[in-house]
């Protein structure tokens, strides 16, 4: 077994990735390092002994007993709700994520969303599968308004991607005096978003889940969109009230949803969703790419070298303070 590995990773995959592929493009990253892939349960106890970081999609606590040389947790996740958070602050390890890998494709597929009901492509496709050469009128992109919901990585890469399409763009974010990439940006208080709702052809849903997101889209903002307005759902199901957006969908009160993420999720067969026309479903899968492990051995790679120089760690999640 390898001696004092400086990266183990551990043997959970994520998204039907290979975790030997994702070792072997930290060792690419960090040819001078020991990384080890810890294949059993058994290789696991031993290899984190030993280990400085240690990446994964969470970490058992009763390893981390075991854990005395660990210095960080590498999450390969965006969201870390799963992980021991409060035991790793115990132990002093850092922890950081896997936050904005899955951005470019992300903020691709929420523009193709778009776009689809732009030019009302899911109309094309049904008529295409009942064999029915019958035209249908298009809407442009051009000239739309678009509110961003969170201008984090994701909500940013759909800024960047939507220049070029001549449309108005308004960004939402904790902080509005900040600034940001859109041409206007509020607050999450409920008039600024209502005003921004108001005004927009299409709502994309780029925040974090929380406190303050949870439900966030509910009845009373699916009643402000003008009925002409599609709302894109790319962060997480629990932002958007469902029993409301289905009631908006069946009656016209919006034009139509695509919805990466569901609340329940995944979404049960039966549930209504599925048969409405006006909206688009895909199971969670924005962030798939085939750059995922290059991305994240990136983040791994700088932060291992950071450990040696002391330099900041990139994507470093905070840890509640130990008691």
């Amino acid at each position: 077994m390898t001696e004092e590995p400086d990266v183990v990773v551990l043997r959970e995959g994520t998204e039907g990735l290979s975790m030997e592929s994702y070792a072997e493009t930290i060792r690419e990253r960090l040819p001078e390092r020991t990384v080890a892939l810890a294949r059993t349960p058994a290789e696991e106890r031993e290899l984190i002994t030993q280990a400085r970081v240690v990446t994964g999609i969470s970490i058992d606590e009763d390893l981390l007993e075991r854990a005395d040389r660990l210095e960080l947790f590498a999450c390969t996740f965006a969201g870390t709700d799963h992980v021991p958070m409060a035991a790793l602050a115990e132990h002093g390890v850092a922890v950081t994520n896997a936050g904005g890998i899955h951005a470019p494709g992300i903020a691709e597929q929420a523009i193709a969303n778009m776009l689809v009901f732009a030019r009302r492509l899911h109309e094309g496709w049904r008529r295409k599968s009942n064999g029915e050469w019958r035209h249908f009128q298009s809407h442009e992109f051009t000239d739309s308004t678009v509110t961003i919901v969170g201008l984090g990585s994701i909500g940013q890469a759909v800024v960047r991607r939507l220049q070029g399409f001549e449309v108005e763009t308004i960004g939402v974010r904790y902080t509005p005096s900040k600034g940001g990439p859109t041409d206007e940006v509020v607050g999450f208080e409920n008039e600024a978003i209502h005003d921004a709702f108001s005004r927009s052809d299409y709502v994309v849903i780029a925040c974090p889940l929380n406190d303050l997101t949870r439900g966030l889209v509910g009845p009373d903002e699916l009643a402000t969109l003008p009925p002409n307005a599609v709302v894109v759902n790319a962060a997480r199901g629990g932002i958007v009230d469902t029993d409301a957006l289905v009631s908006a969908l069946q009656s016209s009160g919006i034009r139509g949803a695509a919805l990466d993420v569901t609340d329940p999720e995944p979404l049960p067969s039966d549930h209504v969703l599925w048969d409405l026309e006006n909206c688009l479903i895909t199971p969670h899968t924005g962030g798939h790419t085939p750059k995922h492990w290059d991305r994240l051995a990136d983040i791994v790679a700088a932060n291992v070298e950071a450990l040696e120089t002391g330099g900041d760690l990139t994507n470093r999640v905070r840890t509640p303070d130990p008691e």
